[in-house]
């Protein structure tokens, strides 16, 4: 059996910002710990480090930039940029890895420390792992966080936004169709987008009216962006026919929701649906397969179904979906909350923006409305409810959970699906039910979640 990882979870290190693994101390440990892992491999190994919108993002920034720096690794800084964008910066530039300070769609309270490989992809467990370990050993050390005479180095150039331009100019330079005719509502969420879409989707002409555009720090995914797609279709839905989509990001936009014309949200199930078509109708998709998660809907699966697409289900998680692409060849997979993986270009994590280029790109191709595209996906009545714990011990060593989990099943017997995970970023078990009535999803998930809570429950 593996060892498990006790720091990085599905997307990185997160925590509280200011408390273990993300103190001043910890943060640069954990930069150390990076860099020897560069070193060995790469020599005069170079690495990029960008950040969201947190007021905490500077400065465990440039905690990790010190614990890099310190080994002789040389640090490039992107300042503010989406989490793709590291990715791209650190494939297309040939550094040996890019260090994202972001906790995505958390609170602005917690933080977050994600590594790209120098191929842009993030790193794989067992090398999280190893540096996890050393991480470990160099806290033991009390003279190795002895730090106080190091100073931050200054950034190498090129400079903040020529970073940050060279990302957006790819992006906007894999565009073919003119998207000069759509009228977009973008919701930023105050958060890593804020730096990046609106000087994209001014350079491709697409008429933009963008919301959640100010970060100070503390209001990044409060009341809006991914984590709150409702907003934005409420306000498309009051516009009186004034926007044909609107599209809303996460803290650090490497995911992506949208509503129609008329304010209906659609997830990234509708988003792999349209895309998955598109690339089957051009024989762009590679084995007729997509993959999703245990999370997607059954309706998806149905839907792809019907036209001749087979839908592979990862662990819930972008880098666990992309594992099973690289496994499978396939050319596009994906998450429910919006992380879209679309190999059959460079791209190497889940990115919002791309995701957006791409779907206007097919309503513009195909002249049909987003409603259109996704108008037959049928849904299953689906819910999550999310119960907080104290710790994680695994459900089969819960007899009273497992049994409720079991009997579920049983009940449900073929028509609907239980998925009850820890979640890979807070102290969260999430059950999540699908069936074909609402009355007894409701009533499953709560059976559940009533047995976790006692069990485990703050």
């Amino acid at each position: 059996m593996s060892q498990q990882r006790q720091l990085f979870g599905t997307d990185g290190i997160r925590g509280v910002a200011g408390e273990f693994p993300l103190t001043k101390q910890s943060t640069y440990l954990i930069g150390r710990a990076l860099g020897h892992d560069l070193m060995r491999t790469t020599r005069n190994a170079q690495a990029v480090i960008g950040q969201d919108t947190r007021e905490s993002s500077g400065w465990i920034a440039d905690r990790v930039a010190e614990g890099l720096a310190a080994v002789g690794v040389d640090v490039h800084s992107a300042g503010v940029i989406t989490t793709p964008g590291v990715a791209y910066l650190a494939r297309s530039r040939a550094l040996a890895a890019g260090v994202v300070i972001s906790a995505s769609h958390n609170p602005w309270t917690d933080n977050g420390i994600k590594v790209f490989s120098g191929d842009g992809f993030k790193l794989t467990d067992a090398r999280e792992l190893a540096i996890e370990k050393e991480i470990f050993a160099l806290l033991q050390n009390a003279s190795a966080a002895d730090d106080t005479a190091l100073k931050i180095p200054k950034p190498s150039l090129p400079g903040e936004a020529q970073l940050r331009h060279a990302y957006v100019k790819s992006l906007a330079g894999g565009v073919s169709s003119d998207l000069s005719k759509l009228r977009v509502l973008v919701d930023c969420a105050n958060g890593a987008a804020t730096a990046e879409a609106p000087e994209l989707f001014r350079r491709l002409g697409i008429h933009a009216t963008f919301i959640h555009i100010s970060p100070h720090g503390r209001n990044i995914n409060e009341g809006c962006g991914a984590l709150h797609p409702e907003i934005l279709g409420k306000m498309v839905a009051e516009s009186a026919g004034k926007f044909d989509l609107g599209v809303t990001f996460d803290g650090d936009a490497d995911r992506a929701l949208f509503c129609d014309a008329a304010g209906r949200v659609v997830n990234g199930d509708g988003v792999l649906l349209a895309a998955a078509r598109d690339l089957h109708a051009h024989g762009k998709l590679k084995a007729d397969t997509v993959v999703s998660t245990t999370m997607s809907n059954m309706g998806l699966e149905i839907a792809l179904k019907n036209s001749g697409i087979r839908m592979l289900r990862a662990n819930v998680g972008d880098k666990y979906v992309l594992e099973e692409m690289l496994k499978t060849g396939a050319t596009l997979g994906g998450e429910q909350s919006g992380h879209i993986i679309f190999r059959d270009g460079d791209a190497t994590t889940g990115d919002g923006l791309l995701t957006a280029l791409r779907l206007m790109d097919i309503i513009v191709r195909s002249g049909k409305p987003l409603a259109e595209l996704v108008g037959d996906l049928k849904e299953f009545p689906q819910t999550i409810q999310n119960v907080r714990v104290r710790e994680k011990i695994p459900f089969a060593q819960i007899p009273a959970v497992q049994a409720a989990i079991d009997a579920a099943e049983r009940e449900l017997n073929g028509n609907g699906r239980v998925v009850v995970r820890y979640s890979g970023t807070e102290a969260l078990a999430r059950v999540m039910v699908e069936a074909e009535s609402e009355e007894r999803m409701r009533s499953l998930t709560a059976g559940i979640a009533a047995e976790i809570q006692k069990a485990l429950g703050v």
